[in-house]
């Protein structure tokens, strides 16, 4: 065998090994979206926060927490509720802590603390609470969950390689036949936007199953719409805030240059070149 057809071999053998990794790692591209944050103006749609909170809460919180949010986040500056309707007048509070829709919201919840002697004990949540962890520990998450273990999602959008559009494209991508060669074991699920293509998840979102308080209508895609543009919130929430900070940062060296620019003219004005 000469030197050229051992090369080939070589590369065919590592080829035949290689595959399985390969198709274990392929996935498809999600669908592009145009989604109001992105930009450098671009700024989070409120009413959709909203609506993508009260997807999180009837459907996604029964697995999966937001271990880095408070209550009280939600009602800050940027957040979904930082005005609200109060006696039918929008009102804002400086403080969340005494935003009364986000004092609601955090009762919804119990939350385990310990009581004046040292016992535990369930108390309805407060606006300064971190949102509750809806399992005791991963062992629990995993044993109700097939031995998968939902994931955090206060940051996910920022944690997952093309970010909102693999979020929106994984909920709405079960509407597909697997293809005939692909392993799907029991207890699984075929979506083409996840790595490998097999998910653990079950479909989540399906036409009206949650009744929006603004009247907009629950479609599949409207829910995973709205609940990816409030996690993309969850993950970035001082966003608009610092794309204001970083214009006004521009405005002013804007102007310093054309200032420098103006003196230095004038200091060498007079003299020869």
């Amino acid at each position: 065998m000469n030197k050229l057809s051992k090369l080939l071999a070589v590369a065919a053998v590592t080829v035949m090994v290689a595959a399985p990794a390969i198709g274990a790692g392929y996935y498809r591209s999600p669908e592009p979206y145009d989604w109001s944050f992105e930009g450098p103006f671009g700024e989070y749609d409120r009413q959709a926060v909203q609506r993508g909170f009260q997807v999180y809460q009837q459907v996604c919180s029964a697995c999966h927490g937001l271990k880095h949010l408070a209550f009280r986040h939600l009602g800050q500056e940027g957040g979904p509720f930082e005005t609200v309707m109060v006696d039918g007048v929008e009102q804002s509070y400086a403080n969340p802590n005494d935003n009364p829709v986000i004092a609601a919201i955090a009762a919804e919840y119990l939350i385990s603390d310990i009581d004046d002697i040292g016992e535990t004990i369930e108390r309805p949540g407060r606006p300064s609470d971190m949102f509750p962890y809806p399992f005791a520990n991963e062992a629990q998450a995993r044993a109700a969950n097939g031995g998968a273990y939902p994931p955090d999602l206060s940051i996910i959008v920022r944690a997952r390689h093309y970010g909102a559009d693999y979020i929106r494209s994984l909920l709405m991508g079960y509407d597909e036949e697997p293809p005939a060669d692909l392993d799907i074991r029991a207890g699984s699920y075929y979506n083409p936007y996840m790595p490998g293509m097999v998910i653990a998840m079950a479909p989540q979102l399906w036409d009206g199953m949650v009744e929006y308080a603004d009247g907009t209508e629950a479609t599949t895609e409207q829910m995973a719409t709205d609940v990816t543009h409030f996690l993309a919130w969850a993950s970035n929430p001082h966003m608009e805030a610092r794309k204001r900070m970083g214009l006004m940062v521009m405005i002013y060296l804007f102007g310093l240059a054309v200032l420098l620019y103006a003196s230095y003219r004038k200091v060498w004005s007079r003299v020869k070149h």
